[in-house]
């Protein structure tokens, strides 16, 4: 697994269908997870970011599903990587909840810290 295919099975854990942001298909059914993809250097940090978005009237799935991101990832999560890993800890500010113009789009922004521990 290669550093792209890394990001994508860390916001593919947390039990929701993740897109790169910039591929989010138009059928795309609530709830689901948008995510940036950045990668570095050995021992470079990375600040990788990601939406979790619900359409419902209330805020409670939506927290509920940062709050299982926040102890999954607590006190550090780590993924396979050709030839190492990838180490993922909670970001600061590491949840943050998102206005949208649709009032039933609850959109909370994830921030996470990382580092890749490979050889290329």
């Amino acid at each position: 697994m290669d550093k792209w295919q890394a990001i994508h099975n860390l916001w593919s854990s947390f039990g929701l269908t993740a897109y790169d942001e910039n591929s989010v298909p138009d059928d795309a059914q609530y709830p689901y997870i948008t995510y940036g993809s950045a990668i570095s250097d050995f021992e470079v940090p990375v600040t990788l970011t990601a939406s979790i978005w619900y359409r419902t009237t209330s805020w409670a799935e939506a927290s509920q599903k940062a709050v299982y991101i926040s102890r999954m990832v607590s006190p550090y999560k780590m993924f396979s990587v050709d030839g190492g890993y990838l180490y993922v800890v909670k970001g600061a500010p590491f949840a943050q909840r998102m206005r949208d113009e649709d009032d039933l789009i609850k959109r909370i922004y994830i921030v996470l810290q990382a580092e890749f521990f490979t050889n290329y």
